[in-house]
């Protein structure tokens, strides 16, 4: 497949959808499996909708998915441009040659006319279906009309009669009747071409040899096939994505949780673990693994392995997923992408130092084990960051409120005080021997003693913590901690 080349073609009208990052991946999969070329086009005619905005927004998604693209905006390439707003030129060539062999003709019907003609098609039970009265307008009836202000679409002359069949690899042969098929308008009266137009004539001009894109698309692919043979252009090969459904396997929306990369990427998923996710999205691996690099996934993707079934889109999953990603990833790059998360929160300075740095890996590398996500980081370890915590209600009412708490929490700062080194294995052997000597379970010591440090009832290892949090704010927070239960009483 030395000559494969396929193209991911979004419209700039919002952010990159989660379906629209699938289609993306499986293009990419597809062709760096085959060592094929895998181009981005921007299809952003759509004046009223799309936005500079959107666009970059698009490729930034891609790029933090790290799907890399051969072609396309930023790089350049011999099939340039790739925004269809700077490619107009080729659109008039192709409907100037449709129109010339008669296969096109100028429409000179108003919107409220069609819309007309459409209620009343309904009214009396009847497709509606336009019915084509442009086709044959002589040369006098088109300079009357446009003497009257009228600005002609161009619509694509449909054959009367027949069918088209659509050729897919997921879903075989399915025939289209061109009875259902009315003219439709491939250019529009203010110059810029429909989506079905459009992408025909770019598919063909930058060689794309398999389309895959989603299954919604099955529809257009008959008009685009019978504009392929109308230019004389070779078909490509069609492969219509399974659609990717909501739980209750109802479309995708808003009230699923986040739908587009940008929400993941700042709820705090990882790339790894999204990308891993939307892999097995309607596509199957060869064995029962789910956690798979990508090297592993491109290694094994093949078009047989992609059902025909709807995907269903499972929240809980793609976190699970994360939450492995999170605790599996090379520490530092952890750090690095939680850092963002830690400054929104006002934990950590704009400008981190060396020594800041190495304390935060600290913290992410015991709090890491614990969470999900790169946010929850932020919230799993807020304490780390500030003395100005509150305790938790109920584990005020279980710890603090027993009798000589108090004491135990002193003891313990007089036993940690002198301890040198102050690490992990030292401090637990010496909360060991002060619960002996004092006749009491470790765990009565423990247990408020977490909450002391870190307002909580539950989180990393205790002596973990400690040695993170340092001797000086571990005192700290005892002290602080016994004046409170002091207080209270």
């Amino acid at each position: 497949m030395s000559d494969l080349r396929v193209r991911f073609a979004p419209s700039p009208t919002g952010s990159l959808h989660i379906g629209g990052a699938r289609t993306a991946l499986f293009n990419w999969l597809f062709a760096r499996h085959n060592n094929g070329v895998f181009v981005l086009r921007i299809e952003d005619t759509d004046l009223e909708r799309s936005t500079g905005e959107s666009a970059r927004g698009i490729v930034s998604a891609l790029r933090w998915l790290s799907l890399d693209w051969d072609e396309g905006p930023e790089i350049g390439g011999p099939c340039g441009p790739y925004f269809q707003s700077q490619r107009l030129c080729l659109y008039t060539e192709a409907a100037n040659k449709l129109l010339e062999q008669g296969m096109a003709y100028y429409c000179y019907c108003t919107q409220e006319e069609l819309s007309e003609r459409r209620q009343q098609a309904m009214k009396a039970g009847k497709a509606s279906r336009y019915d084509g009265r442009c086709r044959t307008l002589s040369r006098e009836d088109r300079i009357r009309l446009e003497q009257e202000g009228r600005r002609p679409a161009l619509r694509f002359h449909i054959p009367p009669s027949g069918v088209t069949v659509v050729t897919d690899v997921i879903r075989g042969e399915v025939a289209f009747s061109h009875e259902v098929l009315d003219d439709f308008i491939i250019m529009k009266s203010n110059g810029h071409p429909v989506y079905n137009f459009a992408c025909v004539v770019d598919d063909s001009s930058m060689k794309i040899s398999h389309v895959l894109r989603a299954e919604e698309h099955l529809s257009n692919t008959p008009r685009q096939i019978l504009i392929y043979q109308a230019l004389g252009e070779p078909l490509p090969v069609f492969v219509h994505l399974p659609m990717i459904l909501a739980p209750d396997r109802s479309k995708l929306s808003k009230r699923h949780g986040a739908t587009s990369v940008q929400e993941f990427s700042e709820q705090g998923f990882l790339p790894e673990a999204l990308l891993n996710y939307l892999a097995l999205l309607g596509w199957s691996p060869e064995g029962e693994e789910e956690i798979m690099p990508l090297p592993e996934i491109v290694r094994q993707f093949s078009l047989d392995r992609v059902g025909k079934n709807a995907a269903i889109y499972d929240t809980k999953k793609l976190t699970w997923m994360n939450g492995h990603y999170l605790n599996e990833a090379d520490l530092n790059s952890v750090v690095e992408q939680a850092i963002p998360f830690l400054q929104q929160r006002g934990l950590v300075p704009d400008d981190v130092s060396p020594e800041q740095r190495e304390y935060i890996t600290r913290v992410v590398e015991i709090v890491r084990t614990r969470v999900k996500t790169l946010a929850e980081i932020a919230d799993a370890s807020d304490y780390f960051f500030s003395d100005d915590f509150i305790y938790e209600e109920k584990g005020v009412r279980k710890h603090f409120s027993k009798p000589g708490v108090d004491r135990l929490l002193s003891a313990a700062a007089q036993r940690l005080e002198p301890l040198e080194p102050y690490e992990t294995r030292v401090l637990e052997d010496a909360y060991r021997d002060l619960s002996t000597e004092l006749g009491v379970s470790a765990g009565e010591i423990i247990h408020p003693t977490r909450l002391a440090l870190s307002g909580r009832t539950m989180g990393p290892g205790l002596f973990e913590l400690m040695a993170v949090l340092g001797k000086k704010k571990t005192l700290q927070r005892l002290e602080r901690a016994v004046q409170f239960i002091r207080q209270q009483a």
